[in-house]
């Protein structure tokens, strides 16, 4: 119980204590963060469920209860296509910069042994990001076009005869930018994982007779489980929300949820970008459920 103390204003020997809850200290604390977490995300969250619901025309919005925008997009094909189109870059993104990641990671905690000099180096890998992601992913395509270096170089040394044309505007051109957008995003968390590893741990195990592919496997991989399902959260999410990669890099050719509902809102369909921004909400909530229930995170938070 908490007790505080007032002096009485006309009677110094008269006090009143009053007793206030255990519980209280903790809520007013926790107060500021709770206003700030549901005035910008519960409360937009909750706005873009109600307008799902909705109904709309090519002008306006009816403020509704119907289900139609939920029976399109769970009912329609193509939409479903598009789900799995957006899962397939994410799983293959996910995978690319998690060897990346993992061995870059690596490197600068177990091979740089200087902490300056581990400094220099990370920060050489964000130097790229002090741009936008508009223009490091343009920056790809006079690499990858028709015309671009890498056709020119093949074909100027003879190993073709004409240029490679699926370099760009294609999934593989999509999943290059966002693997060149998002390596960064596993680098961190794994880097900060690595590092906190006792080292005498890999000396131990070095003493006992493991090799240095039995230290990786058996100690500095299982200890870096952490750091690698922080990053899976960050670059599954960033690829499932992007809409500008797909669309610039594939040329049109390609699609994914977050450019689906970017078209509709084009259109001003609303209610139905709503609906897929909830499925979409959802489904990358299941993920992030069954990522922290394999791995706990919460040493890292």
């Amino acid at each position: 119980m908490v007790m505080v103390r007032f002096i009485g204003a006309g009677d110094p020997d008269k006090r009143r204590e009053i007793k206030l809850p255990p519980w209280l200290p903790a809520y007013v604390q926790a107060a500021p963060l709770t206003l700030i977490l549901g005035a910008f995300l519960a409360i937009p969250i909750l706005m873009i469920a109600i307008v799902s619901f909705w109904d709309y025309d090519f002008a306006q919005m009816y403020p509704g209860f119907v289900t139609m925008n939920y029976a399109e997009t769970l009912g329609s094909w193509v939409t479903w296509k598009t789900y799995l189109n957006t899962l397939k870059y994410a799983a293959i993104v996910w995978a690319l910069t998690l060897l990346i990641g993992f061995w870059v990671a690596y490197f600068l905690a177990f091979h740089i042994r200087s902490a300056a000099m581990q400094g220099v180096l990370f920060l050489v890998c964000t130097v790229p990001f002090l741009t936008s992601n508009i223009i490091r992913m343009i920056s790809w395509i006079p690499v990858l076009g028709r015309n671009g270096l890498v056709n020119q170089m093949l074909v100027g040394s003879g190993l073709l005869d004409k240029p490679v044309e699926w370099l760009l505007y294609s999934d593989f051109a999509v999943i290059l930018a966002m693997v060149h957008l998002y390596t960064l995003f596993m680098v961190t968390p794994i880097f900060n994982t690595l590092m906190r590893i006792d080292r005498a741990l890999v000396e131990a195990a070095r003493d006992a007779g493991a090799s240095n592919w039995q230290i990786l496997t058996n100690v500095i991989v299982p200890l870096s489980k952490p750091g690698m399902a922080i990053g899976t959260i960050f670059v599954v999410t960033l690829v499932m929300a992007d809409f500008s990669t797909v669309q610039v890099m594939s040329g049109g050719q390609s699609a994914s949820v977050a450019l689906m509902m970017k078209n509709q809102m084009s259109l001003l369909q609303y209610p139905a970008a709503a609906a897929n921004a909830v499925v979409l909400l959802v489904l990358v909530l299941l993920m992030v459920a069954a990522i922290m229930r394999v791995v706990d995170i919460r040493k890292e938070l």
